[in-house]
């Protein structure tokens, strides 16, 4: 359907004395071969499949002038390219022109402070992007406060994601109180903060815009140094929220008792789907805790991921028994709990329960991260690479890099 996309892009780097880059080249010859009518520029830096050097800042001059040119391109993946500050003027430059543009992936590049202000402040302006992933960029507290403020006059934005920016207390407060009003982000992204206070005065300031804020649908709140006491604050205001979907809690100091409170919420909660406790500390009375809400009253719960948990057999065995109960769990992630030689006994009834759950249907082999397998009569579980978002770092080297099988989290997330 496109033609003349690595033309354009030549003449554009002729135009702006600047050398023709092979990996934009290749990348634009595949798109003009597309047939669909929108698509996304992947140009994304850690494609192993592409030969060429990364993206630079002087690169995107030459692409921003094709993407003016094709209105059919709403989307552009840069991620872990070679872009700083200063290419953050020209994507800038380019944001404020507003175009045509839905989606803008800026993770893992070089960008601070400075560039994040440049970005920030062009979407003062910009009425057309829907979703921005600045992830791993150092824009640190005082870029963060740039985004907190976009926020209060774009009402457009759809999806900001600043996982592992190095956000702040101050700027972690202030996304809150500007999500209290703001009617447009459906999903925020604030995994790995850098604060180093006991007391968890972020986690009340987002419960607190959890009560009133009823447009928020994926909130990701992973290595937030959440305990026990945060989770509750969180599950008060979730009580009182009829919006949120997507709750990401992993990589936390969640214990048993942090998993009862929120066991206690999913029995009356009807608007939570997905729910992230990768590498806490549940333990098997967190388990069964969380087994007996999901067998006898909740039924709007369709992916659960407790991977790395502490649990033994005796807690997955009533977790198994549960999801058999259950009618509505699609996506089940159990890997990387206890399963020693120790507990023999109730791991053979754990293998059968999981095995039955496949053979019957109840979930296929692309709905849970281990596969049954049989050795001299004994049967174990193995890895498989499924889970809720394996690719959100990276692009596989063969298939498809959005496939559900892989990432349920963004197949069930169709806002």
């Amino acid at each position: 359907m496109a033609t003349g996309l690595s033309q354009q892009y030549t003449a554009a780097c002729t135009q702006f004395n600047q050398p023709v880059n092979p990996f934009i080249e290749e990348m634009l010859l595949q798109l003009e071969q597309s047939e669909q009518y929108t698509t996304t520029l992947k140009l994304c830096g850690n494609n192993r499949l592409v030969a060429g050097r990364r993206v630079t800042d002087e690169d995107f001059l030459a692409i921003s002038y094709v993407l003016r040119q094709n209105s059919f391109i709403a989307g552009l993946d840069l991620r872990f390219n070679n872009l700083t500050d200063k290419g953050a003027v020209h994507i800038a430059n380019f944001l404020q022109e507003g175009g045509s543009l839905f989606h803008l992936n800026l993770m893992g590049n070089d960008i601070e402070t400075d560039g994040a202000e440049l970005i920030a402040k062009a979407l003062h302006r910009n009425d057309t992007l829907r979703s921005l992933r600045m992830t791993g960029n150092k824009i640190g507290n005082k870029g963060a406060m740039f985004f907190a403020a976009m926020l209060q006059i774009n009402s457009t934005l759809e999806e900001l994601d600043l996982g592992d920016c190095d956000l702040g207390i101050q700027s972690l407060i202030a996304l809150a109180t500007v999500l209290l009003r703001n009617k447009s982000i459906k999903s925020i992204n604030l995994n790995r903060p850098l604060f180093y206070v006991l007391q968890e005065d972020t986690i009340i300031h987002i419960s607190l815009m959890l009560k009133t804020n009823n447009t928020l649908q994926e909130l990701h709140l992973s290595k937030h140094e959440m305990t026990d006491f945060g989770l509750e604050r969180l599950c008060e205001a979730l009580h009182e929220n009829t919006a949120l979907k997507y709750l990401d809690l992993s990589c936390n100091k969640i214990s048993r008792d942090g998993v009862k409170c929120l066991a206690e919420l999913l029995k009356t909660n009807t608007t939570l789907e997905i729910l992230d406790l990768t590498s806490n500390r549940m333990e098997d009375e967190g388990a069964i805790h969380l087994a007996k809400t999901i067998h006898t009253y909740n039924s709007s719960l369709k992916a659960l991921a407790v991977v790395s948990n502490n649990i033994t057999g005796q807690g997955l065995k009533v977790l198994a028994a549960a999801i058999q109960a259950n009618t509505s769990l699609e996506y089940i992630y159990i890997w990387g709990n206890v399963l020693d030689e120790a507990a023999c006994v109730v791991y053979v009834l754990l293998f059968m329960a999981f095995s039955n759950l496949l053979s019957t249907g109840r979930l296929s082999n692309s709905s849970m991260d281990v596969q049954p397998y049989v050795v001299d009569g004994c049967v174990y579980l193995a890895e498989l690479f499924h889970g809720l978002k394996k690719h959100y770092y990276w692009t596989p080297s063969y298939g498809v890099a959005d496939d559900s099988v892989c990432n349920s989290g963004l197949a069930l997330t169709n806002y």
